[in-house]
């Protein structure tokens, strides 16, 4: 399988080195650039990609507002994902990109290499987010905006073990080792998962992870369950 990649970001050096590390891997294909939001919003309905590489500062139409509108089109929400490059000082701005439904994020300065299995892993809709960079950045934005007391109304009515998955969910535990914390088989963890979603109206797994710091399910600094 090769993995269609529209990289979008405003600096002409950063996208065209993303494309140059994507044109060299074997399994990937860079199919379009965009230097904006917009470009990107329109480039992604006449391409179809399996992956948006997504800068979220851009002028004009940002990152966000971007990646909204491309998940907001149900005929690619259903096939494509969104990763958002960001820096340690936009905090609140990942939260927002994860929020509009994006995968998750990657660091400018990751290797290379971690990069294209970030896409991977995107693809095949495990999460690729390395739990300390998650905790990192959610917790700031969890810090400044969410209750330190659980939300249970805000949970949406999920059972005793769905509240369980979400809470190791937001821990950045993937499946197959939620499945070894709670002794299920890996397939039972993707059922719960999708009901949690459902039930939640999420439109990525990385949106749980916002929810489950949100609600004070996870406390920021300790990882519980």
């Amino acid at each position: 399988m090769t993995i269609r990649v529209l990289v979008v970001d405003d600096q002409a050096l950063i996208r065209g080195g993303l494309v140059a590390l994507l044109s060299a891997a074997p399994g990937f294909e860079p199919v379009g650039e965009a230097g904006d939001g917009e470009t990107a919003v329109r480039l992604a309905a006449e391409l179809r990609p399996d992956v948006v590489l997504m800068d979220i500062r851009m002028p004009g139409t940002d990152g966000i507002e971007a990646t909204r509108r491309i998940l907001g089109d149900p005929a690619l929400a259903e096939q494509t994902r969104v990763v958002v490059l960001t820096t340690f000082d936009l905090d609140e701005y990942v939260v927002a990109a994860l929020g509009a439904g994006a995968a998750g994020f990657l660091l400018k300065d990751t290797p290379p290499d971690r990069i294209l299995s970030a896409l991977e892993l995107a693809v095949a809709d495990h999460v690729l987010i390395a739990p300390t960079v998650t905790r990192r950045l959610v917790e700031t934005y969890a810090d400044r905006h969410a209750t330190r007391r659980p939300d249970h109304a805000a949970l949406g009515g999920l059972t005793p073990r769905e509240t369980e998955v979400l809470q190791l969910v937001g821990n950045g535990l993937s499946n197959e080792e939620i499945a070894d914390r709670l002794v299920l088989s890996e397939s039972t963890v993707k059922t719960h998962v999708k009901r949690v979603m459902a039930k939640l109206g999420l439109a990525s797994r990385a949106q749980g992870v916002v929810v489950a710091y949100e609600s004070g399910l996870v406390v920021p600094g300790r990882e519980r369950g």
